[in-house]
């Protein structure tokens, strides 16, 4: 066997990524806390200011947030001036980390770096002895996962993705049945309901945090036609009931998703349509080497997606099932015609239109 030289120029190369690695790493956890404590919104808001004038207009502590400049400081995500001590946000930063800047608030996402490091000792168990972490286990998912919803569906759902499929705006309109599967703390439904009263909405979930805040959205806005109820997605009870169905990134966790898709299939009249919004990604890891946040889906997979539906002995997809794998499961569920499409602003996701 030939002994392959060294390469201490490839190795240089990697030790610095690594380096980076860790600097970047640090800074998600400190943007989390930045978009958690509304120190971003705070900064987009003000002049160049001292730590002390920062503290103020947040209400936060000033020892806590001196720290936490100099890390957005190093990091260069804030400037400062030395002869006034004055830290400011530049607005071209403010507009990928404020919840103003939605739905291109980067920080929004930087929740799930700190979230999913907290389950780390039970993915650490799992790789050992197998099953996985359920989704007690994730006390923040819900809130996190509606945040990230109301950046990415909710504000493209009556613009970009019910115009998907001609003809269903106009149906929502004159009145039909829609159930919303895995629908989490209902920010879609809730939007959905409000905009088309003569339509009839239901959403289910197994989560009770969950469709505690759709249903307290729900009140808020004044909606009859919509309610939640807790439901187990591998049978939802229901045949030929509704005329629409969706699932907004929630097939990939379940433990049965094979079994969802057919109970989806079944509650759905003949001439109904099932949208599937899901991870635009290929069933074919080496396809994946050049998506542009492929680590961090893989990521949110090993930590979360995978897990919870191994944890309960499921199937455990994971988030990057695959555009592959899903025409397949679709067509086994029932499904004889489907259409993949994508929106132009959302890199992310793919959005599967299917019939009977």
């Amino acid at each position: 066997m030939t002994e392959q030289k060294f390469d201490d120029a490839k190795a240089e190369a990697f030790g610095d990524r690594l380096m980076d690695m860790l600097n970047l790493g640090s800074l998600a956890l400190m943007t989390s806390v930045g978009h958690r404590t509304g120190l971003f919104d705070s900064m987009a808001g003000l002049a160049p200011s001292t730590s002390e004038q920062i503290t103020e207009a947040a209400g936060l502590n000033e020892r806590y947030v001196r720290e936490w400049l100099g890390a957005m400081l190093t990091g260069g995500f804030v400037e400062y001036d030395a002869g006034s001590k004055t830290y400011s946000l530049p607005q071209e930063h403010a507009a990928l980390l404020t919840r103003g800047a939605a739905p291109d608030n980067i920080a929004a996402f930087a929740q799930y770096i700190p979230l999913l490091g907290g389950v780390e000792d039970g993915i650490v168990d799992a790789f050992k002895n197998g099953g996985g972490v359920p989704y007690s286990g994730f006390p923040r998912f819900q809130e996190v996962m509606a945040e990230d919803s109301g950046q990415t569906v909710v504000p493209a759902i009556l613009s970009h993705i019910l115009p998907l499929t001609d003809g269903l705006v106009q149906r929502l309109e004159s009145g039909i049945d829609v159930l919303d599967v895995g629908c989490g703390a209902g920010r879609a439904l809730n939007i959905m309901a409000g905009q088309f009263p003569n339509s009839r909405f239901k959403g289910s979930d197994i989560s009770e945090e969950g469709l505690e805040l759709g249903r307290a959205e729900a009140a808020k806005r004044g909606l009859t036609n919509l309610k939640f109820e807790t439901g187990d997605a591998t049978d939802l009870g229901f045949s030929e009931e509704f005329d629409f169905i969706t699932t907004f990134d929630a097939v990939h966790d379940q433990a049965a998703p094979d079994k969802v898709l057919e109970s989806i299939a079944k509650a759905l009249r003949k001439d109904g349509l099932y949208l599937m919004q899901d991870i635009k990604a290929s069933s074919e890891v080496q396809n994946n080497i050049d998506h542009p946040v492929g680590p961090f889906l893989y990521t949110i997979s090993v930590m979360h997606c995978m897990t919870v539906s191994l944890a309960v002995g499921g199937k455990g997809l994971g988030t990057m099932w695959g555009r592959e794998l899903a025409l397949k499961m679709l067509g086994e569920a029932g499904f004889a015609n489907v259409e993949v499409k994508q929106l132009e602003h959302d890199f992310q996701n793919e959005y599967f239109l299917s019939t009977k």
